[in-house]
């Protein structure tokens, strides 16, 4: 159980986020009032839970606190809601729409004599606020983060979060995974999950390992774009910092972030910003597409397995667990495909005698179509993929200056994000803040018109 210092860092948390606005910029201190706590407040089990709220977690209590500084502190500087009627609509239907969901699930669900309770008002009020807290560090990064200097702000954070984070990381390397314990008394996740042969890899403050590197590919990938962007010493300050971060990553011991690490560098240091754009742009539909792609026999699952069984039997394993769970789970979810189960795991199968859990979610798609259906799914997917998808077609209009550069990077970063989305449930608040910002500066880029063939931008052209 979470101790004292546990519940004392949550509660303090929005006095931190306080000073930090009176201190800082209102881009600085947006970004490390999320990322700060993302990165150092405990992990759930710890939380505040009122009644007919969700859990104030160390992702929706940041977000909270920081929207209603904002708020106060700068009023409505730019509208809430993005400009794009398109962008508008998935904010409106990924914050409401759990209330068909509810209206769908009005009967309990039984497993022999286990039953689950069916969903009322007070399920439609939590599930609307959690889905509205969640969406915060979209909209504030779409309103104060959706310029250059913004951008700039959010991927030198990364890129900094990510050095500071390594040094608990490679402790926990060579010492075992003991830091949440030692300071806030509890592990949050199964200890052996952690352990790959006879060495270990990082959780610190985090969920699981793999949100561990999958930060590290992000730092990794926002080192390399700001190499991108500057000259001289820095730039060589910089790639120095990405090649660090490299071998940290290989320590994490995560066969799925290292090929996305792999994958990603080459590209965001060496690709030229408009194909950067196009490739993200295509993994983005892949990502969306993948349960139809998957429902239809169109992904090669026979030739990923033996692949993954040539690196390692016990990856093949576990990849062929979460497929066969996959299968199950789509077949369920098939049952109300359109505003899915709800909460109360109504979306799993249970044990008809004993009640247990007999059915696993690791990706965040199918725990959407589970829960909020094929509209939920297409909401969330597609609230992440539609800045990416806006810069693929304004692309001409985003001129020439420096913060061009990094734009490139941050889209791979988000197409990445998509992708692992798939077989983990990696969505988090950085998720979001990368794609409000990149809306942001999509939306300038819309609202600047077409190029004449003069004023078309000759920078796409160079490498860095």
């Amino acid at each position: 159980m979470p101790n004292a210092l546990a519940y004392l860092m949550l509660a303090a948390w929005p006095l931190i986020t306080l000073a930090m606005f009176r201190r800082w910029p209102v881009e600085r201190a947006l970004i490390w009032s999320l990322l700060g706590a993302y990165m150092f407040l405990p992990p759930p089990p710890a939380a505040f839970d009122f009644p007919l709220m969700p859990p104030l977690t160390k992702e929706s209590l940041p977000s909270l606190c920081t929207f209603v500084i904002c708020l106060v502190h700068y009023g409505q500087r730019t509208p809430l809601l993005p400009q794009s009627n398109v962008a508008r609509g998935l904010v409106l239907l990924f914050i409401f729409s759990p209330v068909a969901t509810v209206l769908t699930n009005g009967e309990p669900v039984f497993y022999g004599s286990i039953g689950l309770p069916a969903l009322g008002l007070k399920d439609m009020v939590a599930l609307v606020l959690l889905q509205a807290i969640l969406l915060l560090p979209f909209l504030l990064a779409r309103q104060h983060l959706g310029t250059p200097k913004g951008l700039r702000e959010l991927v030198f954070a990364l890129a900094l979060g990510g050095l500071i984070y390594s040094l608990p990381m490679l402790l926990e390397v060579r010492l075992s995974p003991q830091i949440n314990i030692w300071v806030y008394g509890y592990f949050q996740h199964s200890f052996e999950q952690m352990m790959r042969g006879d060495s270990f890899r990082p959780i610190v403050f985090m969920y699981h390992g793999l949100w561990v590197a999958f930060f590290t590919v992000m730092a990794m990938t926002c080192a390399i774009a700001l190499a991108r962007e500057t000259q001289g010493r820095r730039r060589l300050m910089y790639l120095v910092a990405a090649l660090y971060l490299g071998g940290v990553l290989v320590l994490c011991k995560s066969l799925g972030s290292l090929l996305y690490g792999i994958y990603l560098a080459p590209l965001a240091l060496l690709m030229p910003t408009r194909m950067q754009i196009r490739i993200a742009g295509c993994m983005a539909l892949v990502a969306i597409s993948y349960p139809v792609l998957k429902g239809g026999g169109l992904i090669p699952v026979d030739w990923i397995l033996e692949q993954a069984a040539k690196v390692s039997p016990e990856r093949a394993n576990s990849l062929q667990f979460r497929l066969d769970n996959e299968d199950i789970l789509m077949e369920r979810a098939l049952e109300k495909p359109l505003f899915g189960w709800g909460s109360w795991g109504r979306n799993h199968i249970l044990n008809p005698v004993t009640g247990v859990i007999e059915t696993v979610t690791d990706g965040r798609w199918i725990i959407l179509i589970g829960i909020f259906g094929w509209v939920g799914f297409l909401a969330e997917f597609g609230l992440i993929a539609l800045p990416v998808l806006m810069l693929w077609l304004y692309a001409r209009r985003l001129g020439t200056a420096s913060h061009v550069r990094l734009i490139g990077p941050v889209a791979l970063l988000l197409a990445v994000n998509l992708i692992d989305m798939l077989p983990n449930a990696t969505l988090t608040p950085l998720t979001w803040l990368f794609a409000g910002a990149v809306l942001g500066l999509a939306e300038a880029a819309q609202a600047r018109g077409p190029l004449t063939q003069k004023r078309r931008p000759l920078g796409w052209r160079s490498i860095m």
